[in-house]
């Protein structure tokens, strides 16, 4: 199951590259919600009704909506406007860093040397990324505002990922994957549609330019990377835990850049692939030790 999310989250940056002339990253990842929002309707209903168990516990999935939903795939979009597919699932890679640090400084969860080894060899690789190869480019490291704003999904996606392990909701809630996902939706799709407006607001993104291929680009967004993914990585997490689910993210750079050299014709250079194979060491590492 935490193999899946990987290449349908890889489907998702390539595809958000293809369309970002075509639409702003925040009314993106709006519409994206919104079908996805359609798709489960018919799944889990029951959970809008005003006797629902999820409207005892709002605050958490308000929570949960705000980080996993609102937040992360906004700022994912947003960097693809400035940086490419391989470069921003590269520096999503530092995941396993950000699990730890959340999970010990926030969760009471306890860092061991695997884990510690194997994310050290993740955040080299991450580095490499951007410094572009060029180790002394660190000295006087200048950022493209994508990657900044990838690293801000990062962390939010490693605080979402940790809020998963907690089960304080109802147990028929967290049973029904359609009804768990529907609950933090309820909310996501209100932080969302709040930051597309703020966009719309500011003036960057102001046209919608309706065409085949961005109709297209929602339909597989919204029901591959949307609701499959989540669907697997939130069943992925419960089971394995979420440091172990973080190692796992990091597959997703390999099928991006596979993706990007098919589809957009960006081909990966030699400092992509040296990185990724200092992020597989770090899961191999991880998976040792574990």
């Amino acid at each position: 199951m935490l193999a899946i999310p990987p290449l349908l989250w890889a489907g998702n940056a390539v595809v958000g590259r293809m369309v970002h002339a075509l639409v702003g990253p925040s009314m993106l990842n709006f519409l994206r919600w919104l079908l996805a929002f359609i798709v489960l309707l018919p799944l889990a209903w029951r959970v809008l009704a005003p006797s629902g168990s999820v409207w005892g516990h709002w605050r958490r999935y308000a929570m949960l909506g705000l980080l996993g939903i609102g937040s992360y795939n906004a700022l994912q979009y947003l960097a693809l406007q400035t940086s490419t597919p391989v470069n921003v699932t590269l520096v999503a890679a530092g995941l396993p860093v950000w699990m730890l640090l959340v999970g010990a400084l926030f969760f009471q969860a306890p860092v061991a040397r695997g884990q510690a080894l194997g994310a050290l060899l993740s955040i080299a690789g991450v580095l490499l990324v951007l410094s572009r190869g060029d180790w002394q480019q660190l000295v006087a490291l200048r950022l493209v505002p994508g990657d900044l704003y990838m690293v801000l999904a990062t962390i939010a996606w490693a605080f979402y990922s940790w809020l998963l392990q907690r089960t304080d909701e109802p147990r028929a809630l967290r049973a029904d994957w359609s009804a768990f996902l529907m609950a933090q939706l309820i909310f996501g799709l209100g932080w969302s549609g709040f930051f597309a407006g703020v966009e719309w607001t500011l003036g960057d993104f102001h046209a919608i330019r309706w065409s085949w291929p961005l109709a297209a680009a929602l339909a597989f967004i919204a029901l591959g990377p949307a609701v499959l993914a989540y669907r697997f990585w939130g069943e992925g997490v419960r089971q394995g835990g979420p440091v172990l689910a973080g190692f796992f993210l990091n597959l997703t750079p390999l099928f991006a850049a596979l993706m990007s050299a098919a589809f957009l014709g960006e081909l990966p250079h030699a400092y992509h692939g040296w990185a990724f194979l200092l992020i597989v060491g770090g899961i191999v590492v991880t998976s040792r030790r574990s």
